[in-house]
């Protein structure tokens, strides 16, 4: 809003008197949600070798687009996996594969390195990119809404148009399933 003025962290005081500025989480809200039909939001991201990979380069392909929260954690590393090892029958298929992770370049490169992954692995630090699909908001883990990366799975039509929207995946099992949905 022009004019107003930025609203300082408010001042505490530790037990010693010393003050202390507290900070407040950053606020995040529910993104909204893509659905089947919806146009793909457009993304240039850096690779894991730092080079641009961009939603139009898939153009005329279908291409299978999904969120994780971490390179290198145990899930994620499975659901990598998976899609490492069934990325075969997914290109026989006519489909390309991409993972997007808020994860450094650099973290990229070592997991992809670590898992012998062959598809590519972008980096979305100001999740920007995982706002505008809806994989970035509220989300229960160990019984506790917190605000992160939302597991998710898309796949997108050689048109640039969302065929298929899943939200909330497990990370064991999710490509059998996605198989399964897609008939492969």
């Amino acid at each position: 809003m022009p004019g107003a003025k930025a609203q300082a962290c408010p001042t505490t005081r530790t037990l010693s008197g010393r003050a202390r500025r507290t900070h407040y989480p950053e606020a995040v809200t529910q993104t909204a949600r893509l659905a089947p039909g919806d146009t793909a939001p457009a993304f240039s991201l850096p690779d894991a070798d730092a080079n641009t990979v961009s939603l139009a380069d898939y153009r005329g392909r279908r291409l299978v687009v999904y969120f994780y929260p971490a390179a290198s954690t145990p899930g994620c590393t499975k659901q990598a996996c998976d899609f490492r090892d069934n990325l075969r029958e997914f290109n026989q298929e006519g489909l390309d594969v991409v993972g997007i992770s808020p994860d450094p370049p650099a973290k990229l490169a070592k997991f992809r390195d670590a898992e012998g992954l062959t598809f590519p692995l972008l980096s979305d630090p100001d999740r920007t990119v995982l706002e505008a699909w809806g994989a970035y908001g509220e989300k229960k883990m160990y019984g506790k809404t917190v605000q992160g990366v939302i597991r998710s799975t898309f796949v997108v039509d050689e048109t640039g148009t969302i065929a298929l929207a899943q939200y909330n995946v497990k990370a064991t099992g999710h490509v059998a399933k996605l198989r399964r949905d897609l008939s492969m």
